[in-house]
């Protein structure tokens, strides 16, 4: 029986409205052999979440430039905690500070990439944190 595909959900929280670099890692997931799901411009956390249970995803990467990660961020992660999806790998890419690196992470976000990460990082890191069995 053929292994299943990592499925990925790749969204853009709150009123950001430059979607290239989401566009740009959904391509390099799909050619790296994962299914993508990419949500679109201006979600917002419920959308978000619903689309991942819906999709029933493995990752959730969040893409920002707007500024707003601390107060987007953490509303996703709650909600998707309270409809049971705290199993999932999340990611973010975008503009994040160094110094909002840290409580990120506590909140449950693993991996961070920003401008000029590579296509192997990223891939390389969603196939090595998501198990398949």
């Amino acid at each position: 029986m053929p292994e299943s595909k990592i499925r990925v959900l790749i969204a853009k929280p709150g009123l950001d409205g430059h979607d290239r670099g989401a566009k740009v890692v959904a391509r390099i997931l799909r050619d790296a052999g994962m299914e993508v799901i990419y949500t679109g411009l201006r979600q917002t956390a419920e959308m978000i979440v619903a689309a991942a249970l819906q999709e029933d995803v493995d990752v959730i990467g969040l893409s920002i430039l707007s500024g707003a990660h601390m107060t987007l961020f953490p509303r996703v992660l709650e909600l998707a905690k309270e409809k049971g999806l705290g199993d999932v790998l999340y990611l973010v890419g975008g503009i994040i500070p160094d110094d909002d690196v840290p409580a990120l992470k506590e909140m449950g976000i693993t991996g961070f990439f920003g401008p000029g990460a590579s296509a192997k990082e990223i891939a390389g890191f969603i196939k090595q944190h998501v198990e398949r069995g």
